[in-house]
């Protein structure tokens, strides 16, 4: 029988970290390559300037530790607006990406393959950067998949796949099988409640997605500022529910300078360990935007 001192909470870490744009989210994940851990990065909003200066500043010998593919779809001009360039590839790749971190590198033609994001252990961090642009990619696939009804395209339709589609994605994420700390940075947005007030909930697929994805998370902290200074807010207000997993530890905020691999430290107790994850190799893992 399973007891909680097995639970898997006490190794893996799923997080999801909510701030305002250019609030420092990304940049703070420097923190955590500076404390060791293995950071393989799902970029869907292609902004990883600031982050890989600050690696290269603080720690450079550890840039081989950070992985990313920037995944985004391609758009063209019209007379009648933007629209797709092609087929919308960047949904279906990130779900490719999840079952095997597996591509071709684009400059040297080696087969570059990290193996199962679920088997990766506690020495790896899943980044997804940003939640708000996975879903727009969600939605952009699904626009072009549902089957059209006798007067068009049915757009509740479309927000309804788009929705249940990343909601399973998440449920994957933070399940107990997948043996990975998780980290999904995403947006705020405001939406007013039943009862009038207003509360900030993460930036999803049309309203109704919003209040249900922190749902799965069971640590969900806030990069804002108190006054001109930033600061990881870990308690909830009168605007946002936040939680974490260790309430007894984090009673207050933390600095983002190094607030991420603290947070982690308090959740696991320990460093992180070594495990058998395929060693990085240097052709695909220094921080060189690839198109």
């Amino acid at each position: 029988m399973p007891t909680l001192e097995h639970h898997h909470s006490n190794t893996f870490v799923k997080l999801l970290l909510l701030g305002d744009a250019k609030s420092g989210k990304t940049t703070s994940l420097a923190s955590l390559v500076r404390a060791g851990y293995k950071l393989r990065i799902l970029d869907f909003d292609n902004l990883l300037d600031v982050f890989a200066m600050k690696v290269r500043d603080t720690c450079p010998d550890k840039l081989s530790n950070v992985e990313y593919r920037s995944i985004r779809d391609k758009f063209k001009g019209t007379s009648g607006g933007m629209i797709l360039d092609g087929k919308p590839k960047a949904w279906t790749d990130s779900l490719k990406m999840l079952n095997n971190w597996s591509y071709t590198d684009e400059t040297t033609g080696e087969i570059i393959d990290y193996g199962i994001p679920a088997q990766w252990g506690p020495d790896c961090i899943l980044v997804i950067d940003s939640l708000s642009r996975w879903c727009d990619a969600a939605y952009d696939f699904h626009a072009v998949m549902t089957p059209a009804g006798k007067d068009g395209k049915d757009g509740r339709a479309i927000y309804g796949n788009a929705q249940d589609d990343m909601e399973k994605q998440l449920a994957t994420l933070t399940s107990p099988t997948f043996q990975t700390h998780v980290l999904v940075i995403c947006h705020g947005t405001y939406i007013t409640q039943a009862d009038g007030t207003t509360k900030i909930f993460p930036q999803g697929i049309g309203k109704a997605l919003s209040p249900i994805i922190p749902q799965y998370f069971p640590n969900y902290i806030r990069m804002t500022k108190r006054g001109e200074k930033r600061t990881m807010q870990l308690t909830s207000d009168a605007v946002i529910d936040l939680a974490t997993t260790r309430p007894d530890v984090f009673d207050k905020d933390l600095d983002p300078e190094n607030g991420l691999a603290e947070f982690f430290a308090g959740l696991t107790k320990e460093p992180p360990a070594k495990s058998t994850s395929p060693a990085p190799r240097p052709q695909s893992v220094t921080l060189v935007r690839r198109s």
